[in-house]
C-alpha cells in the first residue's frame, strides 16, 4: 500500500523537511486497517455459509434423508409382517383351538407388557424421537405376538398328540392343487349369477379347467355320490366328528356311496354340471350340518403367506358361478 508522505517548510533552514507520524497515530491506523479486514473477511464467510452451507451440514442432510428412506422401508415390511401375524392369530383362535376344543388365548396372554409407557420414555429424548418410539412399539408388538403364537403352537401340538385320529378326519387341505385354480367366489352373501338376487353362498368356488382333479380333504366315508338339483354331479363325504364336505358341479364322480377315502384321494373331476355358469368346483365344509367358511380349514398344505393371500382372495372374489 502506497504511503502518504507529508513535508513542512522550515524557515530557519530554508528547506522542506519530512514530517514523520507519531507512534500513536501509526498504531491507530494499523488497528483500523486490521479491523476493516477482519470485518470484510467475516462478512464473506457468513455469505458463503448461508448460501452454500458447510460440508458437515450437507453430509448430515444426506444421512438424514437416507435414514428416513430406510425407516419407510422397514415400516412397510413391518406392516406386511403384522398383517400375516393377524391372519395367523385369527386362524389359531377361530379354527385350531376350536377344533381342539381349547379356549382362545386371552388378550393379556398375547399382548402382555405392551402398555408399559415407561420403557419408551428415553426414546423420546432422541432425535426424531417420535418416529423411533413408534417403530420400536410396533417391533415390540410383532415380537410379542410371535412369542405368544409360538407358545400357542406348542400347546396345540401337545393337544394334537392326544387327538391324532380326529386330526386325520378333519378336512384340512385345498380340494384342488393350488396351481390349477383361481378363486372365483368367497363364502358369504353374494349376487346369484342366474337369478340376480342376493343369496348366501355356503362354500367357495374354485374356477378351473374341466377335468381338473378333485381330492378328498380328510379321511372319511362317501355318504352320497349322485346327481342333485342345482349341484349337478355331487359328492358328500362324512368325516365323523360332525364334519361333512361337499364337492359339486363335477364332470366325473370317481367314488361311490360307502367307499372309505383318505385325505388326498382322487374322488372326481371339475365340471360345469347343474346350475353353473362355467367349469368350477363348489366346495363346502359343514359342521353339525351348519356351513363353515372353508378358508379356516386349509392348515396342512399352505404357508402362512399363501393362507393370507387366499383369505384376501376369498374376501374379494365376487363372481359366483352357481
Amino acid at each position: 500500500m502506497k504511503r502518504n508522505v507529508t513535508y513542512r517548510y522550515n524557515a530557519d533552514t530554508d528547506n522542506f523537511e519530512r514530517i514523520y507520524p507519531s507512534l500513536k497515530s501509526r498504531i491507530i491506523k494499523i488497528a483500523a486497517f486490521l479491523g476493516s479486514s477482519l470485518l470484510a473477511g467475516g462478512l464473506i464467510v457468513l455469505i458463503l455459509f448461508w448460501t452454500l452451507g458447510t460440508p458437515t451440514e450437507d453430509s448430515l442432510r444426506r444421512e438424514n434423508s437416507m435414514l428416513k428412506s430406510q425407516y419407510n422401508i422397514l415400516n412397510r415390511r413391518l406392516d406386511n409382517s403384522l398383517k400375516i401375524m393377524e391372519d395367523i392369530r385369527n386362524r389359531d383362535d377361530n379354527f385350531y383351538r376350536v377344533m381342539m376344543q381349547m379356549e382362545p388365548m386371552s388378550r393379556s396372554q398375547r399382548f402382555a407388557g405392551l402398555d408399559n409407557e415407561m420403557r419408551y420414555k428415553e426414546l423420546r429424548k432422541l432425535p426424531d424421537g417420535g418416529l423411533v418410539k413408534l417403530l420400536t412399539q410396533r417391533l415390540d408388538l410383532f415380537d410379542r405376538q410371535l412369542y405368544a403364537q409360538s407358545i400357542s403352537f406348542d400347546q396345540l401340538r401337545a393337544e394334537a398328540g392326544k387327538q391324532k385320529d380326529k386330526l386325520s378326519h378333519i378336512p384340512s387341505i385345498i380340494p384342488i392343487d393350488v396351481k390349477d385354480y383361481t378363486m372365483s367366489s368367497g363364502y358369504g352373501y353374494r349376487r346369484d349369477p342366474v337369478y340376480g338376487s342376493t343369496k348366501f353362498h355356503a362354500g367357495l368356488d374354485f374356477a378351473a379347467k374341466s377335468g381338473t382333479p378333485v381330492y378328498a380333504t380328510g379321511d372319511g366315508t362317501v355318504e352320497a355320490a349322485d346327481r342333485r338339483s342345482g349341484y349337478g354331479n355331487c359328492i358328500d363325504i362324512s368325516h365323523g366328528y360332525n364334519y361333512v364336505t361337499r364337492y359339486a358341479h363335477l364332470s366325473e364322480i370317481l367314488v361311490k356311496a360307502g367307499d372309505a377315502v383318505k385325505r388326498g384321494d382322487l374322488i372326481g373331476r371339475v365340471g360345469s354340471t347343474g346350475k353353473s355358469t362355467g367349469p368350477h368346483l363348489h366346495y363346502e365344509v359343514r359342521f353339525k350340518d351348519e356351513p363353515q367358511n372353508p378358508v379356516n380349514y386349509y392348515f396342512m398344505d399352505v404357508t402362512p403367506e399363501q393362507y393370507a393371500d387366499m383369505v384376501r382372495e376369498a374376501e374379494n372374489a365376487g363372481h359366483v358361478m352357481d
